[in-house]
């Protein structure tokens, strides 16, 4: 079972940048595919990227695409977000997730791990 911790958000203006990261106690982070999901106000939670075990497999929403990369360190067990670009409707709760499947996923359902979510405030 693993447990993570999502820390780097912030308050940032329209353009600018943020790097979120997440890191897993309990089990190795290698364990796991992994996710980034964010919410906004009064919205569903919505898959924003997601990751393979080893790095050469990545996914993302379109509404992100290009200005957004997901990485990871394994030894560091550690997830990054890299949030260029940002818009104030990136504005949200943002969640990283783990999958214990072997396969990139994009449905809320289909991670077991979440964290508690990191605030993303973005002002235009």
């Amino acid at each position: 079972q693993a447990q993570l911790v999502e820390s780097g958000g912030g308050l940032v203006q329209a353009g600018g940048s943020l790097r979120l990261s997440c890191t897993a106690s309990g089990r190795t982070v290698r364990s796991y595919y992994m996710g980034w999901f964010r919410q906004a106000p009064g919205k569903e939670r919505e898959f924003v990227a997601a990751i393979n075990r080893s790095s050469y497999l990545t996914s993302y929403a379109d509404s992100v695409k290009g200005r957004f990369t997901i990485s990871r360190d394994n030894a560091k067990n550690t997830v990054f977000l890299q949030m260029n670009s940002l818009k104030p409707e990136d504005t949200a709760v943002y969640y990283c997730a783990a999958n214990e499947r072997p396969t990139i996923v994009t449905m809320t359902s289909e991670y077991e791990y979440w964290g508690q979510g990191t605030q993303v405030t973005v002002s235009s």
